[in-house]
Protein backbone atom coordinates (compact mmCIF):
# COMPACT_ATOMS: atom_id res chain seq x y z
CA UNK A 1 0.00 0.00 0.00
CA UNK A 2 3.00 2.84 1.30
CA UNK A 3 4.91 1.67 -2.27
CA UNK A 4 1.79 2.64 -4.45
CA UNK A 5 0.88 5.55 -2.89
CA UNK A 6 4.64 6.64 -3.44
CA UNK A 7 4.80 5.72 -6.75
CA UNK A 8 1.36 7.55 -7.25
CA UNK A 9 2.53 10.57 -5.59
CA UNK A 10 5.67 10.42 -7.90
CA UNK A 11 3.29 10.55 -10.91
CA UNK A 12 0.74 13.34 -9.53
CA UNK A 13 4.38 15.38 -8.46
CA UNK A 14 6.37 14.98 -12.02
CA UNK A 15 3.44 14.51 -14.79
CA UNK A 16 1.13 16.58 -13.31
CA UNK A 17 3.58 19.20 -12.42
CA UNK A 18 5.22 19.54 -15.63
CA UNK A 19 1.15 20.01 -17.08
CA UNK A 20 1.22 22.73 -14.34
CA UNK A 21 3.78 25.17 -14.52
CA UNK A 22 5.20 24.30 -18.08
CA UNK A 23 6.71 21.81 -20.12
CA UNK A 24 9.64 22.07 -17.74
CA UNK A 25 10.14 17.97 -18.66
CA UNK A 26 9.31 16.80 -14.76
CA UNK A 27 7.96 13.88 -16.59
CA UNK A 28 10.60 12.97 -18.64
CA UNK A 29 12.07 9.69 -17.13
CA UNK A 30 15.51 11.03 -16.43
CA UNK A 31 13.76 12.68 -13.27
CA UNK A 32 10.72 10.40 -12.50
CA UNK A 33 13.24 7.40 -12.14
CA UNK A 34 15.89 8.66 -9.65
CA UNK A 35 12.41 10.46 -7.38
CA UNK A 36 10.55 6.64 -7.61
CA UNK A 37 14.01 5.18 -6.59
CA UNK A 38 14.26 7.66 -3.77
CA UNK A 39 10.99 7.16 -2.60
CA UNK A 40 11.27 3.29 -2.77
CA UNK A 41 15.03 3.39 -1.06
CA UNK A 42 16.41 2.48 -4.08
CA UNK A 43 17.45 5.96 -5.69
CA UNK A 44 20.72 3.72 -7.62
CA UNK A 45 18.28 1.41 -9.64
CA UNK A 46 16.25 4.46 -10.05
CA UNK A 47 18.84 6.53 -11.23
CA UNK A 48 19.92 3.41 -14.17
CA UNK A 49 16.41 2.59 -15.57
CA UNK A 50 15.52 6.63 -15.37
CA UNK A 51 18.52 6.84 -18.08
CA UNK A 52 17.81 4.19 -20.03
CA UNK A 53 14.12 4.75 -20.30
CA UNK A 54 15.67 8.00 -21.51
CA UNK A 55 17.23 6.46 -24.30
CA UNK A 56 14.04 4.95 -25.03
CA UNK A 57 11.49 7.95 -25.31
CA UNK A 58 14.25 10.70 -26.16
CA UNK A 59 12.07 11.05 -29.58
CA UNK A 60 9.00 10.86 -28.04
CA UNK A 61 7.45 14.07 -27.40
CA UNK A 62 3.15 14.04 -27.71
CA UNK A 63 2.07 17.59 -29.38
CA UNK A 64 -1.45 17.80 -30.59
CA UNK A 65 -2.40 14.56 -32.59
CA UNK A 66 0.86 13.32 -32.98
CA UNK A 67 0.88 11.02 -29.73
CA UNK A 68 2.73 7.74 -28.94
CA UNK A 69 3.26 7.23 -24.97
CA UNK A 70 3.48 9.03 -21.61
CA UNK A 71 6.64 8.66 -20.76
CA UNK A 72 5.87 9.48 -17.11
CA UNK A 73 4.06 6.98 -15.62
CA UNK A 74 5.52 4.49 -18.06
CA UNK A 75 8.91 5.08 -15.89
CA UNK A 76 7.41 5.08 -12.25
CA UNK A 77 5.48 1.84 -12.98
CA UNK A 78 8.40 0.30 -14.43
CA UNK A 79 10.68 1.39 -11.95
CA UNK A 80 8.79 0.77 -9.27
CA UNK A 81 8.03 -3.27 -10.45
CA UNK A 82 11.84 -3.40 -10.97
CA UNK A 83 12.94 -2.68 -7.92
CA UNK A 84 9.96 -4.52 -5.78
CA UNK A 85 10.48 -7.63 -7.86
CA UNK A 86 14.36 -6.84 -7.89
CA UNK A 87 14.93 -8.07 -11.47
CA UNK A 88 16.84 -4.51 -12.65
CA UNK A 89 16.50 -2.61 -15.56
CA UNK A 90 15.06 -5.25 -17.69
CA UNK A 91 11.12 -5.58 -16.31
CA UNK A 92 11.30 -2.17 -16.36
CA UNK A 93 12.06 -1.90 -20.13
CA UNK A 94 9.57 -4.93 -21.09
CA UNK A 95 7.00 -3.09 -19.17
CA UNK A 96 7.30 0.48 -19.97
CA UNK A 97 6.20 1.21 -23.82
CA UNK A 98 2.52 -0.62 -23.41
CA UNK A 99 2.34 1.07 -19.62
CA UNK A 100 3.20 4.25 -21.70
CA UNK A 101 0.68 3.92 -24.33
CA UNK A 102 -1.84 3.20 -22.08
CA UNK A 103 -1.50 5.68 -19.95
CA UNK A 104 -1.52 8.11 -23.04
CA UNK A 105 -5.01 7.54 -24.09
CA UNK A 106 -6.21 7.53 -19.91
CA UNK A 107 -4.54 10.96 -19.98
CA UNK A 108 -6.61 12.10 -23.04
CA UNK A 109 -10.13 10.13 -21.45
CA UNK A 110 -9.43 12.72 -18.65
CA UNK A 111 -8.62 15.62 -20.48
CA UNK A 112 -11.95 15.15 -22.75
CA UNK A 113 -14.51 14.39 -19.66
CA UNK A 114 -12.60 16.10 -16.79
CA UNK A 115 -11.29 19.34 -18.57
CA UNK A 116 -13.00 19.57 -22.04
CA UNK A 117 -16.45 19.72 -20.33
CA UNK A 118 -15.65 22.41 -18.68
CA UNK A 119 -14.78 24.44 -21.79
CA UNK A 120 -17.93 26.46 -21.98
CA UNK A 121 -18.17 27.42 -18.01
CA UNK A 122 -14.43 29.50 -18.58
CA UNK A 123 -16.30 31.08 -21.45
CA UNK A 124 -18.54 32.09 -19.20
CA UNK A 125 -16.93 32.94 -16.60
CA UNK A 126 -14.62 35.31 -18.53
CA UNK A 127 -17.02 36.93 -19.97
CA UNK A 128 -18.62 37.96 -16.67
CA UNK A 129 -14.79 38.91 -15.87
CA UNK A 130 -15.04 36.42 -12.77
CA UNK A 131 -10.96 36.19 -12.30
CA UNK A 132 -10.62 34.81 -9.38
CA UNK A 133 -13.56 31.71 -10.50
CA UNK A 134 -11.23 30.96 -13.38
CA UNK A 135 -8.27 30.78 -11.16
CA UNK A 136 -9.92 28.32 -8.77
CA UNK A 137 -11.28 26.03 -11.41
CA UNK A 138 -8.17 25.52 -13.47
CA UNK A 139 -6.46 24.71 -10.42
CA UNK A 140 -9.27 22.38 -9.85
CA UNK A 141 -9.66 20.88 -12.64
CA UNK A 142 -5.62 20.12 -12.49
CA UNK A 143 -5.44 18.23 -8.81
CA UNK A 144 -8.97 16.25 -9.80
CA UNK A 145 -7.28 15.41 -13.34
CA UNK A 146 -4.15 14.38 -12.40
CA UNK A 147 -5.36 12.69 -8.99
CA UNK A 148 -7.24 10.59 -11.25
CA UNK A 149 -4.62 9.83 -13.41
CA UNK A 150 -2.43 8.69 -10.59
CA UNK A 151 -4.89 6.11 -9.23
CA UNK A 152 -3.63 4.35 -12.53
CA UNK A 153 -0.69 4.02 -11.31
CA UNK A 154 -1.49 3.43 -7.39
CA UNK A 155 -3.89 0.30 -8.37
CA UNK A 156 -1.20 -0.89 -11.37
CA UNK A 157 1.48 -0.96 -8.33
CA UNK A 158 -1.16 -2.18 -5.51
CA UNK A 159 -2.32 -5.38 -7.77
CA UNK A 160 0.05 -5.50 -10.40
CA UNK A 161 3.33 -6.77 -9.03
CA UNK A 162 2.16 -10.33 -8.34
CA UNK A 163 1.48 -11.40 -11.77
CA UNK A 164 4.51 -10.00 -13.36
CA UNK A 165 5.87 -12.83 -14.78
CA UNK A 166 9.48 -13.84 -14.71
CA UNK A 167 9.77 -14.76 -18.60
CA UNK A 168 9.30 -10.64 -19.08
CA UNK A 169 12.77 -10.50 -18.73
CA UNK A 170 13.54 -12.17 -21.72
CA UNK A 171 11.87 -9.68 -23.78
CA UNK A 172 13.44 -6.73 -22.08
CA UNK A 173 16.25 -6.46 -24.41
CA UNK A 174 14.13 -5.46 -27.46
CA UNK A 175 12.64 -2.35 -26.07
CA UNK A 176 15.59 -0.59 -26.49
CA UNK A 177 15.90 -1.68 -30.42
CA UNK A 178 12.07 -0.76 -30.55
CA UNK A 179 13.02 3.33 -28.96
CA UNK A 180 15.63 3.28 -31.76
CA UNK A 181 13.02 2.54 -34.24
CA UNK A 182 10.38 5.23 -33.12
CA UNK A 183 13.93 7.60 -33.48
CA UNK A 184 14.63 6.54 -36.83
CA UNK A 185 10.93 6.99 -38.16
CA UNK A 186 10.76 10.40 -36.92
CA UNK A 187 14.30 11.40 -37.79
CA UNK A 188 14.81 9.61 -40.86
CA UNK A 189 16.42 11.36 -43.82
CA UNK A 190 17.57 9.71 -46.95
CA UNK A 191 19.80 12.83 -47.40
CA UNK A 192 21.83 11.74 -44.01
CA UNK A 193 21.04 8.24 -43.87
CA UNK A 194 24.70 6.98 -44.57
CA UNK A 195 25.78 9.03 -41.66
CA UNK A 196 23.73 6.44 -39.57
CA UNK A 197 24.99 3.42 -41.27
CA UNK A 198 28.64 4.89 -40.22
CA UNK A 199 27.78 5.02 -36.81
CA UNK A 200 26.75 1.58 -36.90
CA UNK A 201 30.20 0.48 -38.68
CA UNK A 202 31.97 2.28 -35.94
CA UNK A 203 30.32 1.49 -33.10
CA UNK A 204 29.78 -2.25 -33.96
CA UNK A 205 33.27 -3.18 -35.77
CA UNK A 206 35.55 -0.65 -34.22
CA UNK A 207 34.36 -0.90 -30.64
CA UNK A 208 34.36 2.70 -30.34
CA UNK A 209 32.96 4.54 -26.98
CA UNK A 210 29.83 6.52 -27.11
CA UNK A 211 32.10 9.83 -26.17
CA UNK A 212 34.03 8.72 -29.14
CA UNK A 213 31.11 8.45 -31.44
CA UNK A 214 29.23 12.13 -29.92
CA UNK A 215 33.00 13.65 -31.07
CA UNK A 216 33.25 12.09 -34.26
CA UNK A 217 29.40 13.34 -34.92
CA UNK A 218 30.28 16.87 -33.65
CA UNK A 219 33.50 17.09 -35.90
CA UNK A 220 30.97 16.14 -39.20
CA UNK A 221 27.89 18.31 -37.94
CA UNK A 222 30.24 21.63 -38.09
CA UNK A 223 32.00 20.17 -41.69
CA UNK A 224 28.82 20.06 -42.92
CA UNK A 225 27.89 23.62 -41.47
CA UNK A 226 30.31 25.55 -42.47
CA UNK A 227 30.91 23.98 -45.83
CA UNK A 228 26.69 24.90 -46.68
CA UNK A 229 28.20 28.64 -45.10
CA UNK A 230 30.66 28.75 -47.61
CA UNK A 231 27.62 27.51 -50.55
CA UNK A 232 25.65 30.45 -49.44
CA UNK A 233 28.57 32.76 -49.38
CA UNK A 234 29.02 32.31 -52.96
CA UNK A 235 25.55 32.21 -54.62
CA UNK A 236 24.86 35.88 -52.45
CA UNK A 237 28.52 36.91 -54.39
CA UNK A 238 27.39 35.25 -57.68
CA UNK A 239 23.72 37.18 -57.09
CA UNK A 240 25.51 40.68 -56.10
CA UNK A 241 27.17 40.34 -59.67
Amino acid sequence: MLNAFLVALAVFICVGGAELVGFTMLNRPIVIGPLVGLFLGDLHTGVIIGASLEAVFMGVVNIGGASAAEPGIATAVGTAFAIMLGKGSEVALTLALPIGILGLQIKTVLYIFIVGMFAKTFDRLAAEGKEKQIIALHYGLWAVNWFLYSLFAFFGILFGSDVVMNGLTVCGGLLPAVGMAMLMKMLWDNKICMFYFLGFVLAAYLNLPLIALAVIGVIIAISIGMNDYKLNQLAAQRVAV
